[in-house]
């Protein structure tokens, strides 16, 4: 397959349609939908988006409703996969809303709040570090809905691998995940703005969407007239430790 080679390259592939993944997302769906019903977490953004973090109750195997998880048309090798996120736009996002800075929704609406997953916020000054230093990123649209499209800065995860490895260098790995890199992530982002196409990527359910783990994404705006909510299920299943995560190519 062609997949892994484009992933190291452009640090993104897209997959599909493959009966397959059709499949697997029309067994989703139903039981995504019943989820985020069920769900009592808020939705965020003046409530246009919910972020659904575990909400879907797929097998460790991936399977959902009794339907295999599509392995078979992934450039992926199985593993054991977490619930997976259900990740919900619907129209009008993004709005503005208490819980988010002035700053932070204009990041949202102009950098389409363009973040590198893995690196979390910690202690009161939110100091980035690497907790969840994550293989890849998987995304399978539920719904056929095209708005507010996941995007991606093509080529981002080689400045992204490069700042960070020169950040952690110094340090040794087995305190790797508590160095703080927010000047270093900071700085690498603001180059990929300088530097890398921005690229949105509308995907199907049938089609998958694979990304590099240092590969600088976010969220578009919702335009145009659909209605409905454009629902997408992603798997970043974990790495062993922050050394793997900044080696692995």
């Amino acid at each position: 397959m062609t997949g892994p080679t484009r992933l190291t390259d452009r640090g993104w592939c897209r997959t599909g349609p493959h009966p397959a993944i059709t499949a697997w997302a029309q067994a989703a769906l139903p039981v995504a939908q019943h989820a985020i019903g069920a769900s009592a977490e808020p939705w965020r953004c003046g409530g246009t988006w919910f972020v659904g973090v575990d909400a879907l109750p797929n097998g460790p195997d991936g399977a959902v409703a009794g339907v295999g998880f599509p392995w078979s048309a992934l450039p992926l090798a199985p593993v054991a996969l977490h619930r997976g996120q259900l990740s919900v736009i619907r129209p009008g996002y993004p709005q503005p809303s208490p819980d988010e800075s002035a700053a932070a929704f204009a990041f949202r609406q102009t950098r389409d709040a363009a973040h590198l997953d893995g690196l979390l916020p910690v202690g009161p000054d939110r100091r980035r570090m690497i907790r969840e230093p994550h293989g890849w990123i998987l995304g399978l649209p539920l719904t056929d809905i095209l708005a507010s499209p996941l995007v991606v800065w093509e080529g981002s995860h080689k400045i992204m691998a490069a700042a960070l490895e020169a950040a952690l260098r110094p340090h040794a790995p087995e305190t790797w995940a508590d160095i703080d890199v927010t000047q270093a992530y900071q700085a690498a982002r603001a180059q990929v703005f300088d530097s890398c196409p921005r690229v949105e990527l509308p995907a199907r359910p049938g089609e998958a969407t694979l990304l590099h783990r240092m590969t600088v994404h976010g969220v578009a705006q919702w335009q145009g007239s659909e209605h409905g909510y454009r629902i997408i299920a992603y798997f970043r299943p974990l790495l062993a430790t922050v050394a793997e995560w900044i080696a692995a190519p």
